[in-house]
């Protein structure tokens, strides 16, 4: 799924300033707190959801090759994690509700594995 249109079917807020480039797709979901099992276990082209806000997730994201992060439970990055998004090319989104909602809604939009 492209994650333009994602966004569409989503209650989230895009918060990275450059938008989303149309060619990026997800193909699956990982939900995770714990960094190194967000590494060992994550997929090229997941969406990642997480209450974690910190700079390192860009740079797991980027280890894994993972495009979308969305934050969920209203949780917003820290300044230095935008900037590093940015810089990276990765998608923030943050949304108020639980990761077991999102993954409910990406499952159902066909993202389950």
């Amino acid at each position: 799924m492209k994650l333009v249109n994602l966004l569409k079917e989503l209650d989230a807020a895009l918060l990275t300033p450059d938008g989303i480039d149309p060619s990026l797709e997800a193909t699956g979901c990982y939900c995770g707190d714990l960094l190194s099992n967000v590494i060992a276990r994550a997929k090229t082209g997941d969406i990642w959801l997480t209450i974690q806000t910190h700079q390192n997730i860009i740079a797991v994201a980027v280890l894994v090759n993972i495009h979308c992060i969305i934050l969920v439970e209203g949780n917003l990055p820290q300044d230095d994690t935008l900037l590093k998004a940015k810089k990276e090319g990765i998608v923030i989104l943050s949304t108020q509700e639980t990761a077991y909602q999102v993954a409910g809604r990406l499952y159902t939009l066909g993202l389950g594995r």
